[in-house]
């Protein structure tokens, strides 16, 4: 038997205690896991309290209107109290103050385990906290050495957090939706004996219990789509852990998706009730009853798409119904009502934070130049096979600006550099680690993400376009790690990519400056020639940099601006590849 305290959990960075609105058990009542124990009220949001675990409420540690501090323990759940009731018969006089060598039975198992704290790792040089998404693992599983426990998001990046040994879990330490520093507990795993004594109960009572509920088989089936032998539908995409509108599918989610032949474009239709918009299993099932029912569109006869764009046809919100609004969506229907309240999803809430205190950090100030860049996109239209063919990637502009960016840097320092307000101090950056702004999924739809190619400036440029292509892939498959997002000197935005001809970039903190190409477009230009002026057809851009102006004085990143324009206009039309 295990008693389980529930604790007042985090919800929000700022809020630091909440009241206790209303209980939704009493005491002896059963409870499942995850199903609501009471509500809680903060200054910025009503909650509900999920139960840890399945079990029953023996007590409560707080009324209806107490105020309850951040991590204050609730409520108290004990488990498995049929286990505890036959396996007690020798045990009687124990007490739960007695120490466990003098236990018999399962209990003094644990004496010959070892309990192993699991703590939130160290997720990149800048990163201190991270907020769990969805644990992996229930109390009880066993757990291979390195095999997923659960899932963390950070400023920077998702990222799996791996079992430091195999064994048991036995306890968590934090709820999902808690955020949690670098370095503190969130888990304990049990090794040895402690490990098979304590998930032996839980394998009788509540391993049956969740292969009742959670096991796609015992659902009623849908009509039969079409699929291919790994039981994905021919005409669709695998269902993925993060999709192109930028929510977190659990893996139970895409276990079922899979089983049931829908496609990751189908995930993306499903109007997900969990929190930022997240689709739950119930989701899924209720998706399933409908297509059955002929009330939603089965996989077979989705339209086929070539990347993860979510489909257009979307039923119209009903009065009251709660929507989400994905990172960078595009296509928000006109509201049913005269206002509509949407949503944010995290990666969404996470953008708004980052743009927000970036403008209250630097002074921003924007400048642009007209660049004439005929000479570079010929030498590239002439070369571009020739250079795929010796470097193995395709040859875009970004290498190429990014070369003559760091050559400009080279004699403007300052732009490489950040601020240190705390001491009014300037740090110089010798290695310039360059960032790029990528927008993830169709229209931007998976959110903004900054990949940095580190030590830049000692690449060449076929290094700089590998760089650059290898951060494109993994952005795409989701594959970056914590440390490809962080260490960042300076940022190039090519807001171009989708037709725009010049924008005011807003700083990457700590950096000092970021860089923004317009598309690149045929135009009239006048030039001179030595028999006088004459109007000829030039491949023309704009170039911006907003600076911070703290530290970087106009005369100075004008003249940085004006220089990286020189080098792209100068370039050299008879450059070897």
């Amino acid at each position: 038997m295990a008693r389980v305290e529930v604790e007042m959990p985090q919800m929000g960075e700022s809020v630091m205690e909440g009241t206790v609105i209303e209980w939704s058990k009493d005491i002896g009542d059963n409870v499942e896991e995850d199903e609501t124990l009471l509500e809680i009220s903060t200054d910025k949001v009503d909650s509900e309290v999920p139960s840890p675990q399945a079990g029953t409420l023996v007590e409560k540690l707080a009324e209806e209107g107490d105020t309850i501090e951040v991590g204050q323990t609730i409520a108290i759940i004990e488990t498995d109290a049929e286990a505890a009731d036959t396996s007690g018969a020798g045990d009687s006089e124990q007490t739960n103050d007695e120490p466990i060598e003098e236990t018999t039975g399962d209990d003094s198992s644990e004496e010959d385990g070892e309990r192993i704290e699991v703590e939130m790792p160290q997720m990149g040089e800048s990163v201190m906290e991270g907020t769990i998404i969805e644990w992996a693992k229930e109390i009880g599983d066993e757990v291979e050495e390195d095999e997923t426990l659960l899932e963390i998001s950070t400023d920077k990046v998702d990222s799996e957090v791996p079992s430091p040994q195999a064994g048991t879990l036995v306890e968590k330490l934090a709820d999902e939706g808690d955020t949690i520093e670098v370095g503190q507990a969130i888990a304990v795993i049990a090794t040895g004996k402690a490990a098979s004594g304590s998930s032996a109960s839980v394998s009788t009572e509540d391993t049956s219990k969740e292969d009742k509920q959670e096991t796609p088989e015992t659902t009623s089936q849908p009509e039969p789509v079409s699929t291919s032998s790994d039981g994905v539908p021919s005409g669709g995409t695998e269902p993925q852990r993060i999709g192109s509108d930028g929510r977190f599918y659990s893996p139970l989610v895409r276990s079922i998706a899979k089983e049931e032949g829908i496609t990751q474009e189908e995930l993306e239709s499903i109007d997900g009730s969990g929190q930022g918009g997240r689709v739950s299993k119930e989701d899924v099932m209720s998706y399933l009853e409908d297509r059955k029912a002929g009330k939603a569109q089965p996989a077979a006869s989705q339209k086929a798409t070539t990347g993860l764009s979510k489909p257009s046809t979307k039923k119209t919100p009903s009065q009251g119904e709660q929507r989400s609004i994905s990172a960078g969506e595009l296509d928000i229907q006109r509201p049913a009502e005269n206002v509509e309240r949407i949503k944010m999803d995290r990666m969404r809430k996470m953008i708004a934070e980052h743009m927000v205190r970036s403008k209250q950090t630097s002074a921003h100030v924007t400048t642009f130049s007209e660049v004439d860049v005929t000479n570079l996109v010929r030498w590239r239209e002439a070369n571009k096979h020739k250079f795929q063919d010796r470097a193995g990637v395709k040859l875009t502009y970004t290498p190429l600006f990014i070369e003559k960016i760091i050559q400009a840097i080279r004699e403007f320092p300052l732009i490489n550099s950040s601020v240190d307000d705390e001491n009014d101090e300037i740090i110089l950056k010798r290695d310039i680690n360059f960032g790029l702004a990528v927008a993830l999924g169709e229209g931007g739809k998976g959110g903004l993400i900054v990949p940095v190619i580190k030590h830049a400036q000692e690449k060449n440029l076929v290094g700089l376009a590998r760089s650059v292509n290898d951060l494109a892939l993994k952005a795409r498959n989701k594959n970056l790690s914590p440390d490809d997002l962080v260490g960042g000197t300076i940022t190039l935005t090519n807001y171009g990519s989708v037709g725009n001809l010049m924008g005011t970039p807003i700083i990457n903190q700590p950096q000092v400056a970021i860089m923004g190409t317009g598309a690149i477009e045929k135009r009239p230009v006048v030039r001179e020639t030595e028999e006088g002026d004459v109007i000829a057809i030039r491949h023309m851009m704009y170039l911006s940099m907003s600076y911070d102006h703290r530290i970087v004085d106009g005369a100075h990143g004008g003249a940085f601006l004006n220089r990286v324009k020189e080098l792209l206009e100068n370039f050299d039309p008879n450059r070897a590849v």
